[in-house]
């Protein structure tokens, strides 16, 4: 009944109706607090209200579409992978050497670049224990839609955090960020915010799942610790 419900009112299942109605409450939230989607620096005060109350639901959005079961899958596989690569292009590279740099903090190899040739060569000598993250706010660039294809090829398993998209339908696992930034701007930029999140979300769970992540955090730090003096 549940199944046929969803589909008379053009939803994919279940899931696809939760995910619906988590973004529509966001947003409803976000009118009732009588914000904006103006930004001037004539009206700062107003104006860092109107970014916070939208960063805050690309947060809220995101997190409220994770899957609980697809979530501790994909937390399983990385923490059992071999290697981890993260794969970005444009301005998305940031955040996927952040997740590069959190995992081998706490003890999973992993890597990222900037260049995407020595990206996509690195990709096809990956195996069945490797796990490649696409991160893309379109989900629809060729470079990344590439990867994961070459990917798939070397048996790898493919997450791919960005929207309903190309990249998506490519993935094995797929986490759904939001992001509100078009709001803003005459044109589409992508806000890294909710990408981060994410990042931070698995770094943190996999610390608690590791019992040498602050071990291996500490060795880390230490190692570094020259370069704060």
């Amino acid at each position: 009944s549940v199944s046929r419900f969803c589909k008379k009112i053009n939803m994919k299942g279940f899931h696809h109706l939760k995910i619906t109605l988590a973004k529509e409450i966001s947003e409803k939230g976000i009118e009732e607090e009588e914000v904006s989607n103006h930004i001037s620096v004539n009206d700062i005060e107003q104006s860092l209200k109107n970014i916070l109350a939208n960063k805050v639901t690309e947060i809220t959005q995101t997190v409220s579409m994770m899957d609980a079961k697809q979530l501790s899958e994909i937390l399983n596989k990385l923490n059992m992978a071999r290697t981890v690569q993260f794969f970005a292009v444009g301005n998305t590279i940031p955040v996927a050497i952040d997740g590069a740099f959190k995992l081998n903090q706490i003890g999973i190899p992993a890597v990222s670049g900037t260049i995407w040739e020595t990206q996509i060569g690195y990709t096809y000598n990956m195996t069945a224990e490797d796990v490649v993250i696409a991160i893309s706010n379109s989900g629809e660039s060729t470079a990344v839609l590439r990867a994961l294809e070459a990917a798939k090829s070397a048996g790898a398993t493919t997450l791919s955090i960005t929207n309903k998209s190309s990249a998506a339908q490519l993935s094995d696992y797929h986490i759904t960020t939001a992001t509100r930034e078009k709001l803003f701007l005459d044109g589409y930029c992508f806000s890294r915010v909710s990408a981060t999140t994410v990042i931070e979300i698995l770094y943190l769970f996999l610390t608690s799942m590791r019992k040498d992540a602050y071990k291996s955090i500490v060795r880390h730090e230490q190692a570094i610790a020259f370069t704060k003096l």
